[in-house]
């Protein structure tokens, strides 16, 4: 996409155009454009977070999946949890279990039996 043609579509978003969202959430998970989601999710755009969950797993990102995990969502825990296990990142189940998230402490104990 063209840098006028986001402009364009981020003007429509600021005058209230949900439909210059959905555009710009299409664009940027084709892009694989964490930022650009970050930003639509920021927005209150529910499938924007879905799809930045999504794609900071495909990615890798523990990060973006931490930071989304710590403002309380659910998804990027559970995604968060899995990611951690595949990598084998024991710190961070550890820290996930020290918080009180069971599933995580189970797959942890898990991890340390094998």
């Amino acid at each position: 996409m063209a840098d006028s043609e986001r402009a364009e579509l981020w003007a429509r978003v600021r005058s209230g155009d949900h439909s210059a969202i959905d555009e710009l959430v299409v664009q940027a998970v084709e892009q694989g454009d964490i930022d650009e989601l970050r930003l639509l999710a920021e927005l209150g755009n529910a499938d924007a977070v879905d799809e930045l969950i999504q794609l900071a797993g495909e990615q890798g990102n523990i990060v973006e999946l931490r930071r989304l995990s710590d403002l309380g969502n659910g998804t990027a825990t559970d995604e968060l949890i899995q990611l951690a296990a595949e990598q084998g990142n024991l710190a961070e189940l550890q820290r996930l279990a020290d918080a009180g998230n069971v599933p995580a402490a189970e797959v942890l104990a898990e991890l340390l039996d094998d």
